[in-house]
């Protein structure tokens, strides 16, 4: 049976390469994905998509099945774009002539983080997986909060210092359920959308995971 493996970020930097076709015994599962890939030891916190949704590691494989290996992930949007953000752009998105509040979080590039002097970023997505998960959130969101609508953008690829990375914009009839789901739609796409970022730094480089 064939499986295509996706790795993103630093699994893609381990292995060498973007993409991999295995041959896995009729009746494997996600379970048997990492071991046959002979990368060593699997890296904690570690999560597995099948055809561009989460899975359970026991999830049983089918032939021509495509296995995405998910480190921690930091970051998300509905448009991944590799050219500078608008504010403007997402406030007008979300304009409602029933809305009395839009809310809005820029995220910016910093010189400075965890004590090192910063020269970029570079932020890389598991394409199509993480639009559709972000469309889950701002579904969420308009639900739990009762606002109108949601609208994020985020960068792909280098973002200098001082550049925006991450762009929100939520409207809703009243301010405080569009403050409340502006600060809940940055904090669940640090957890939950495919998006990851590299920090270079003076004297070396690293993957940034969930959290960040």
């Amino acid at each position: 049976m064939k499986v295509a493996v996706r790795l993103f970020a630093a699994l893609r930097e381990r292995a060498g390469t973007r993409e991999a076709a295995l041959e896995l015994e009729e009746g494997a599962s996600v379970d048997d994905v990492w071991p046959a890939l002979g990368l060593g030891e699997e890296p904690s916190g570690l999560v597995y998509a099948v055809n561009r949704a989460y899975v359970e590691r026991g999830t049983p494989l089918a032939e021509g099945d495509e296995v995405a290996l998910i480190p921690p992930v930091s970051g998300g949007a509905f448009v991944l774009s590799g050219e500078p953000l608008s504010l403007e752009r997402a406030a007008v998105e979300v304009a409602s002539d029933g809305a009395g509040a839009i809310a809005t979080f820029v995220g910016t590039t910093r010189a400075r983080s965890r004590g090192r002097d910063v020269i970029r970023l570079e932020y890389e997505a598991y394409e199509g997986m993480a639009e559709a998960e972000m469309e889950r959130i701002a579904g969420a969101l308009r639900d739990r909060h009762d606002v109108i609508d949601v609208a994020i953008h985020h960068r792909v690829g280098p973002v200098e210092i001082g550049e925006t990375s991450v762009v929100i914009a939520v409207s809703a009839a009243h301010r405080a359920a569009a403050f409340d789901a502006c600060r809940e739609a940055i904090d669940t796409l640090k957890q939950t959308v495919p998006l990851w970022k590299k920090e270079l730094y003076v004297g070396g480089e690293e993957w940034i995971g969930q959290g960040s």
